[in-house]
């Protein structure tokens, strides 16, 4: 997987961007929020996420790590793809996305193009635990035990166990001040 690139800005569009590294130009898919967090300067560093199909493998940039891992939330859920992932992170911010969640919002996460009822309906029930961490100061800091669930459970669903069984072994866990590392071998023995 590629996380991160860092390079000199070639091209800058509300939509995209090419980054030059080392001699490789990469067109990286960015959110409006991201456009406008990042400077004008040459020498630039986006968090990424690759995404691989059949007839594609396209990189999405983010200015800051919250922002990737709102991303990464929001394509879990089922009829969020990359592409609607990207256009509620241009018209809200992710501690925006967190408190509509959190406070049970539909009306804020519909708003959004392409939202419906039903899709702002399941966001809320699928990711309203996972966004706990995430608030308002510094555009969105997402607690440390938060991520360290959230890298532990990607870690154990691509171990191939269950999402569901991983993520609820992982909520029975005491996980306060636990490294992601702690986490998977506790989850281990109990799965």
């Amino acid at each position: 997987m590629i996380a991160q690139i860092k390079g000199k800005l070639i091209e800058k569009n509300p939509t995209d961007i090419i980054i030059d590294c080392n001699g490789v130009g990469y067109e990286i898919k960015i959110s409006l929020n991201t456009y406008s967090s990042l400077s004008d300067s040459e020498a630039i560093k986006v968090f990424t996420k690759l995404i691989v199909r059949e007839d594609a493998q396209i990189l999405y940039g983010f200015y800051s790590k919250e922002e990737r891992e709102m991303f990464n939330l929001l394509i879990s859920v089922s009829g969020i793809g990359p592409n609607t992932a990207m256009i509620m992170l241009s018209s809200l911010i992710p501690s925006e996305v967190a408190h509509a969640i959190q406070s049970d919002d539909v009306a804020t996460i519909q708003s959004v193009k392409g939202i419906g009822a039903k899709t702002a309906q399941r966001v809320i029930i699928d990711l309203k635990g996972k966004v706990v961490g995430f608030s308002g100061e510094n555009e969105n800091i997402v607690s440390t035990n938060n991520t360290n669930k959230f890298d532990a459970l990607n870690a154990l669903v691509s171990l191939g166990f269950d999402k569901k069984a991983a993520e609820k072994t992982l909520n029975k866990l005491n996980s306060d001040e636990k490294s992601v590392e702690e986490l998977i071998k506790e989850a281990l023995k109990q799965l």
